[in-house]
């Protein structure tokens, strides 16, 4: 669990976040029918080696994964929840994708993830971006010292039903800092005043995935990409946060 205290870490943190912020935002704005997912890919791998970073998600794994996650960006279409692997695939107008990227710079990691449109979509589709978005602040608005993780996942929870949506379980928000993932877990779902106490210099990512039917999901057998289960469209929005006294600082907003 990382906290920073040291001024100087904490600059390099901010840093690391703008860029990555932008690099999210120009991989965002390639976003159109005809774009192939491996060339949002490879854009995002340039622009964050341009920016003196390194990409977290490339080659990353867990002691649970079986393979290594091959790419820099994670590109999820529609039902695709996280973690879709960017190929050949094509985007189609109507489609949603949720890219998501993460990045190490000069030793501290970053973490942010943005659902976009592809050309014209739904009403449906345009409502759980909608939602997606509004959940994740109304998670970082929660966000103080002594506050709880509790506090954090019941605000995006409660937004999310009441929207008409569904809130997925399986997967969560996490800890980041030194390493891409790390504790606490960050559910967006839950009870006011329940799990650990945010302490002032926490760095975590608050992400909320939400589907527009049952919050059930299952595993794509390329072993990396999570679907909803009965197919409905789901949308995924995620900022690095610092907590500090004065409550949520966004490190990955430009």
């Amino acid at each position: 669990m990382t906290i920073l205290k040291n001024s100087e870490d904490i600059a390099k943190l901010r840093e690391g976040g703008k860029n990555l912020a932008a690099v999210l935002s120009k991989v965002a704005d390639m976003v159109s029918p005809g774009v192939r997912t491996i060339d949002l890919d490879i854009a995002a791998e340039k622009l964050i080696k341009n920016s003196k970073g390194r990409p977290s998600f490339k080659n990353y794994r867990t002691a649970d994964d079986k393979v290594p996650y091959p790419a820099s960006l994670c590109v999820s279409i529609n039902e695709e929840v996280v973690h879709g692997i960017p190929g050949g695939r094509v985007l189609m107008e109507g489609d949603i994708v949720s890219l998501d990227a993460g990045m190490e710079y000069k030793g501290l990691y970053t973490d942010t993830a943005v659902t976009v449109p592809v050309g014209k979509v739904s009403e449906k589709a345009s409502k759980i971006i909608s939602a997606g978005r509004n959940a994740l602040f109304q998670g970082i608005e929660a966000v103080k010292v002594g506050a709880s993780v509790g506090d954090i996942g019941n605000a995006i929870q409660k937004y999310v039903e009441k929207s008409g949506f569904s809130v997925v379980r399986n997967l969560v928000g996490h800890g980041l800092g030194r390493k891409p993932h790390e504790d606490p877990e960050i559910p967006n779902w839950g009870q006011k005043g329940k799990g650990l106490k945010l302490p002032e210099g926490l760095v975590i990512a608050i992400e909320p995935m939400i589907t527009a039917g049952r919050h059930d999901i299952l595993l794509d057998k390329d072993m990396w990409t999570w679907k909803t289960k009965d197919g409905s469209l789901s949308s995924h929005f995620e900022h690095t946060i610092l907590v500090t006294k004065e409550g949520a600082e966004i490190i990955t907003r430009l």
